[in-house]
């Protein structure tokens, strides 16, 4: 049960472009936007769409994956844990941030060229060193 303690995995598309950042240290860091969307009826029997957006952040060679072979609109299933972090903005009003950050991924979009699925690309896990937020 260790295991399950923060443990999140989820099924979604990308919103945009995944943004890389290479740090002094030689450290990456991927950073994109992700939409998980569920659907329900309500009481008048209606279908509605509920969409929810998540900030993934991957870091080391899983951040060099997902810039490599992750487009805008590729669904995902992303397994990882929630990471919760602040910070004072030029203002000096402290601005809060909830991101996903990505153990492991893969790309279950199909190739516009065929109607195969791309190969799955396993994503290494990030070690603990890796991890290690740099600011």
């Amino acid at each position: 049960m260790k295991a399950l303690r923060n443990s999140v995995q989820l099924i979604g598309n990308t919103g945009k472009s995944v943004e890389l950042k290479t740090f002094d240290s030689g450290s990456k860091k991927a950073s994109v936007s992700f939409a998980t969307t569920d659907y329900y009826k309500n009481t008048k029997g209606e279908l509605v769409t509920q969409t929810q957006w998540h900030n993934l952040v991957a870091w080391g060679r899983n951040a060099e994956l997902l810039t490599k072979v992750v487009e805008v609109g590729d669904q995902l299933i992303i397994k990882g844990s929630i990471n919760y972090r602040s910070y004072d903005d030029s203002n000096g009003v402290t601005k809060y941030i909830t991101e996903i950050l990505v153990d492991e991924f893969l790309k279950t979009t199909k190739d516009s060229n065929s109607t195969k699925t791309k190969a799955p690309k396993a994503a290494a896990k990030t070690s603990k060193k890796e991890a290690v937020l740099p600011f």
